[in-house]
């Protein structure tokens, strides 16, 4: 599901009276930093997207008078990384937002989710809580399947959330000095079969004493679409 990070994701069960919870943890390359979420996939409900709410862990000897900094990214990559060159990027920014973890703002403040609660508890008073609301109007995740020869990250829509410290926001961090976590928009079809799905119109004519009735209908609201390509050339020609 997110190959690169699977041998970096550990997890962690916070034991409480109501059951355990699962988190994901990332740390940066100098281990200063560290992420925690309770899940990778956010779920679109079409009236409203599950909020992004995690903790986030700071050395204090490292931190120093800096403050701590969340961005959730959401981004369309077009092209092949190898390909950016010339100040030419095949990456376009849909949507940033940022958070500072501390010092907290007031107008930022957020009731603390379950999640939250146990695992400020549970690390101390140097780890942070965060939060983002993830607009309805973004798309989903989506990924490309990569050619065999392809590298660099795939084509599609993704989401990114990156934590690092810093006096002010749009100082330049170092990859080892940040963490990167991966997560995922999704949807899901509706569990119960809505109902039929059925569209009728009427259309009236000059010149004439009858009306056109026309009415569309299908068995069933979820239809499965079968999917298939196929393609060959006759030279040396590539197809894309």
């Amino acid at each position: 599901m997110f190959p690169e990070f699977e041998t970096v994701i550990l997890n962690v069960l916070l034991c409480s009276r109501r059951g355990k919870y699962r988190v994901f943890k990332k740390s940066s390359p100098n281990c200063k930093v560290t992420v925690y979420l309770g899940k990778r996939d956010f779920v679109d409900h079409l009236d409203h997207v599950d909020a992004v709410d995690g903790v986030i862990l700071v050395d204090p000897e490292y931190l120093k008078d800096r403050k701590v900094f969340v961005t959730l990214t959401c981004a369309f990559r077009y092209g092949r990384e190898d390909l950016d060159v010339l100040g030419l990027s095949f990456r376009k920014d849909l949507h940033i937002s940022t958070f500072q973890a501390f010092p907290p703002r007031p107008e930022e403040h957020r009731p603390l989710s379950r999640l939250q609660e146990r695992l400020l508890k549970k690390l101390g008073q140097h780890a942070h809580p965060f939060y983002f609301t993830i607009p309805q109007n973004l798309p989903c995740s989506v990924t490309l399947q990569p050619g065999p020869e392809d590298t660099g990250k795939a084509c599609g829509v993704d989401f990114e959330i990156r934590a690092f410290c810093a006096k002010s926001v749009e100082e330049k961090i170092h990859k080892r000095n940040s963490v990167r976590l991966v997560i995922r928009k999704v949807q899901y079809a509706p569990e119960k079969a809505g109902p039929q799905p059925m569209v009728e119109t009427t259309r009236s004519f000059l010149m004439s004493d009858r009306s056109l009735h026309l009415e569309a209908s299908l068995d069933k609201e979820v239809q499965q679409v079968p999917f298939s390509r196929q393609g060959g050339t006759a030279g040396s020609f590539t197809i894309m």
